[in-house]
């Protein structure tokens, strides 16, 4: 699996609608094939970042998602409300998606 966390600290003015602006771009990659997850974060210590977690199922998959239309049309909507270059960790790990925690359970 490849996954990816990527951290955007967006413009001031756009805090509150970013996953409106977002919203097309997610919606189309979480219908991609080999997408097994893209889910968006926002910071609780500052208004204006989010963090997107996305995973895809191989090499692949995550080429495929570039070489998209909608990836370029996201970049290109995301390049006007962003304050600065994101950031990213992009890893391949074992496995297809989440695994359960094994130091919790959930009380009776």
């Amino acid at each position: 699996m490849i996954f990816i966390a990527v951290r955007f600290t967006v413009r001031p003015e756009h805090g509150d609608d970013w996953l409106a602006i977002v919203d097309d771009f997610t919606r189309a990659t979480r219908s991609e094939p080999g997408n097994l997850f893209y889910d968006w974060s926002r910071s609780v210590d500052d208004p204006n970042q989010y963090t997107l977690l996305e995973g895809f199922a191989d090499a692949a998959a995550g080429a495929a998602h570039v070489a998209s239309d909608h990836f370029k049309a996201g970049m290109e909507v995301m390049a006007g409300a962003i304050a600065t270059k994101p950031e990213i960790i992009h890893v391949e790990v074992p496995g297809q998606g989440w695994s359960e925690m094994a130091e919790l359970t959930p009380r009776g």
